[in-house]
């Protein structure tokens, strides 16, 4: 990760409208970093991408976006 380089969040349309039950994703070869999107500034968890992947695939249909 290049600390010269602002990450780039994408928050899921499918997030809680009320903005209480959101996460926020960025991809930073070969991670992913996952946020509350109510703590921008806390902490993140660190998945690879492989294993984001398999997450992501094993959600519903319906729950994905």
């Amino acid at each position: 990760m290049d600390p010269r380089r602002p990450l780039r969040w994408f928050k899921s349309s499918y997030s809680g409208g009320s903005g209480t039950e959101c996460v926020e994703v960025a991809v930073v070869m070969p991670k992913v970093l996952v946020r509350d999107t109510k703590c921008p500034g806390g902490g993140r968890v660190s998945v690879g991408v492989a294993a984001w992947a398999e997450f992501v695939t094993a959600l519903p249909a319906t729950t994905r976006r």
